[in-house]
């Protein structure tokens, strides 16, 4: 594979395949996006993009949105936050689950302390304040983007202890059923 003249750096079009680039586009996206758009992207040929995206609808990892005339697509969200749940459930005893989210509360209870708010939007109407200084704007700007992440894991945390019994039955029932048809 060759380096690109900036830094030694691959570009992406010579480290991935074309199926590969348009995959990490359609994974990532934030709103419906139509086929044209999405090549444009991924900088794949438009058949091989519309291929890739029929594949992966017809795999669940996608959702046809129709938008008047026109077709777009976007990840299946539901599929997506269960994917994660689950990995978090996978990787993670009940313990350290629920020692992240102390951590998180600790981590938030210390930002309202220090910056006596409540919310994260309290903090970002503490920004107008026309005495901060840039460091301390930008200080802030980074805190809230912490705490907005720190709700959404806390939240994905909070999804994973309360099915955490119902997956380690189900696995439990994989596992029974797996070795009783050995024998």
């Amino acid at each position: 594979m060759s380096e690109s003249p900036r830094n030694g750096v691959q570009s992406w079009t010579e480290s991935m395949s074309a199926r590969e680039r348009i995959r990490a586009v359609a994974e990532t996206l934030r709103e419906p996006r139509s086929v044209n758009w999405i090549s444009e992207q991924a900088d794949a040929a438009w058949s091989t993009t519309n291929e890739e995206l029929h594949a992966l609808v017809e795999q669940g990892q996608l959702r046809r949105v129709e938008a008047g005339e026109t077709t777009r697509y976007q990840p299946d969200y539901t599929r997506l936050l269960f994917e994660e749940i689950r990995t978090l459930i996978e990787e993670n005893t009940r313990e350290e689950l629920r020692s992240e989210m102390a951590a998180i509360t600790e981590e938030i209870e210390e930002w309202q302390a220090t910056y006596d708010v409540e919310t994260w939007e309290d903090l970002e109407q503490s920004l107008a304040d026309g005495d901060l200084a840039s460091d301390e704007l930008r200080d802030r700007r980074d805190v809230i983007a912490r705490w907005e992440e720190n709700l959404e894991d806390r939240r994905l945390i909070k999804h994973a202890l309360a099915l955490y019994s119902d997956v380690e039955a189900a696995r439990e029932q994989m596992t029974d059923y797996s070795s009783s048809r050995r024998r």
